[in-house]
């Protein structure tokens, strides 16, 4: 789904404007990625969470050469459903 599309379907929901709503996800959306850079997990109710995790440094083999490369550690942004929602994935 676009971006327009939510905002489109929030208005129609809630009676809001377009704009309004697209203020307000606009705002969200900065407020959730200021929470995720500074380390803390985002909780979206009935929905799950969203955290930052370390992935690892690790050695990988290239399946053509064989030949063994360290990939460096990273960060990576983590999504967790909560139960329900993971249930509902399963039945789709």
């Amino acid at each position: 789904m676009l971006t327009k599309n939510l905002i489109g379907l929030i208005a129609d929901a809630t009676g809001m404007s377009k704009k309004k709503v697209e203020e307000l996800l606009s705002t969200s959306n900065a407020i959730i990625r200021e929470t995720l850079m500074s380390g803390k997990a985002v909780q979206l109710q009935g929905l799950g969470t969203l955290e930052v995790k370390e992935k690892k440094e690790r050695v990988i083999v290239l399946p053509n050469s064989g030949e063994r490369k360290i990939v460096p550690s990273k960060n990576q942004l983590v999504f967790r459903p909560v139960t329900n929602v993971k249930d509902e994935l399963k039945n789709i």
